[in-house]
């Protein structure tokens, strides 16, 4: 083996797993699961899992290691990672890091600094300004301390919002201040980085809206309400804010009907997409491949069977 590590980064639906699947047949392989939503067990439908079949392929990282009752951060990711960089290399085998969570790779390239933990008081107070005024009110107040974070930001999110708001008035200084570079604490071995990216939104969304669907066919709702039962979970758990998840919740406590939860999660997911797409036109990519095309596989197999 050449000691080169891999990394597989596209947005939601764009054919990751297939890739897998395709380069897994060929090549000594282990999958190191770069998504935040996969670390929780029991949530198979709503994160598009890997199904068995597909990981006896190979062994697969990073799935099913937390509960849906706990939190898994950018950092321990980072943590987690890079020690399996490592153990897979020792064994001669190419580690693959695959997913969409642009955020657990900068932590792992770039580090993180060390930012505040979370102000359970403060989070409150964001929180009833929401409820009494609407995200995007706090949003605008996050724009008014902070233009460069709110302007990445959809009016919506709330997750990301109040974590912004949370970090800014908590330090009194920009967000991109707060993530400053810092030197990892031992080197990466080399790393090609190759992103699958549609060259037509459409074709996305087209992709998005089908594979919803199937969710909502194969059990999403009795999942989460599964996962209710089981666990002692409310909707502001990093677990059930998860795509599809939070749309299913609200639809379980009334708050919506079946077509509006399929329409928003549906949205939802696109949104996630748009975000994704964003990240990875910041970042360094050694090669992106346009997953519309018929020989995409091919292309992603021939550069990792070529490296080194």
């Amino acid at each position: 083996m050449s000691g080169r590590a891999f990394a597989l980064l596209g947005p939601t639906a764009s054919g990751k797993t297939a890739a897998v699947e395709r380069i897994a047949r060929a090549l000594p392989v282990e999958v190191i699961s770069v998504d935040s939503a996969l670390v929780f067990r029991d949530m198979d439908i709503g994160t598009a899992k890997p199904t068995a079949a597909e990981r006896a392929l190979c062994p697969h990282h990073l799935i099913d290691i937390v509960s849906p009752e706990q939190a898994y951060s950018a950092a321990r990711f980072a943590e987690d990672a890079r020690r399996l960089i490592a153990d897979i290399l020792a064994r001669d085998r190419i580690p693959l890091l695959v997913g969409g969570t642009m955020l657990y790779m900068k932590a792992l390239r770039e580090g993180l600094s060390d930012l505040p933990e979370a102000d359970a008081g403060l989070r409150a107070d964001i929180d009833r300004r929401a409820a009494e005024h609407g995200w995007p009110a706090v949003h605008a107040q996050l724009a008014a301390l902070d233009p460069d974070a709110a302007a990445r930001l959809e009016p919506n999110d709330a997750q990301r919002i109040q974590r912004a708001l949370e970090i800014v008035m908590l330090t009194g200084r920009p967000l991109a201040e707060s993530y400053a570079r810092r030197e990892a604490d031992s080197p990466l071995p080399p790393m090609t980085v190759l992103s699958l990216e549609p060259a037509d939104r459409a074709w996305l969304h087209a992709r998005i809206e089908r594979r919803f669907d199937q969710m909502l066919e194969q059990g999403l709702v009795d999942e989460v309400r599964m996962l209710r039962e089981r666990y002692r979970l409310d909707a502001g758990m990093p677990s059930m804010r998860c795509v599809g998840y939070r749309q299913v919740w609200a639809y379980l406590e009334g708050l919506t009907d079946p077509l509006v939860m399929r329409n928003t999660g549906i949205y939802a997911t696109r949104q996630l997409a748009k975000r994704q797409i964003t990240w990875l036109r910041s970042m360094p990519i050694d090669e992106r491949v346009d997953c519309m095309r018929a020989d995409a596989m091919d292309r992603l197999l021939d550069r990792v069977a070529g490296a080194g």
